[in-house]
């Protein structure tokens, strides 16, 4: 069979931040607190850049699983805000998934917390209904890297692409010439290898 390049097209593709809350985020052990802080944040930053819709959406956050990040909310402060009263699987949830239908896009980029709970039952939902899934590893987390790995492999075998925030970034931009300091300036903020790079090419 054929494959099929399915790229990442900015003007159809939506973001879904997924449980990132203050209790759920003291259960992510894969990536250090900060590691994984700043990969949430980078995700965020490229949604901003590129104008994509993105919408926010919490787990029982009266109860131990806390608020949500507080930076995400001050990033999207008019973006669509679904606090579920309990189901687990956001899909479950009618006005999330009512809230994806009226962006009117198919390609969904999902992040989460946690990565085989939060994360894999709503991709699985969605690729059921038909939409293509960009699952971001690296902007979620949990308990440990044998839980990631093992959640990450039933998403793909289900048909969701696994990218990191970079490769988003770069296959959303396509080409440098469309932009390079602020496209640049998105990467050199988040990534010290690239702060170098974009540093020694300021100097030339």
């Amino acid at each position: 069979m054929a494959f099929t390049y399915k790229r990442l097209d900015k003007d159809d593709a939506v973001v879904l931040l997924i449980d990132h809350q203050a209790g759920l985020l003291s259960l992510v052990r894969d990536y250090s607190p900060d590691e994984f802080k700043n990969n949430v944040m980078a995700l965020a930053d490229i949604a901003k850049f590129f104008n994509l819709p993105t919408i926010l959406t919490t787990s029982f956050e009266t109860g131990p699983n806390g608020p949500i990040v507080p930076e995400l909310k001050a990033m999207f402060p008019d973006a669509p805000y679904i606090a579920r009263p309990g189901q687990i699987n956001a899909w479950d949830n009618e006005d999330f998934v009512n809230a994806i239908k009226a962006t009117g896009r198919k390609q969904l980029i999902i992040a989460g917390v946690v990565t085989d709970v939060c994360v894999a039952f709503p991709t699985l939902s969605a690729l059921e209904a038909g939409y293509d899934v960009f699952v971001v590893t690296d902007a979620s987390g949990t308990f440990n890297t044998a839980v990631r790995d093992a959640a990450l492999a039933r998403m793909a075998h289900a048909g969701a692409q696994l990218v990191n925030w970079f490769s988003v970034g770069g296959e959303l931009h396509r080409d440098w010439r469309n932009d390079v300091e602020g496209f640049g300036g998105i990467l050199g903020g988040h990534l010290p290898a690239y702060a170098n790079l974009i540093q020694s090419y300021n100097q030339k």
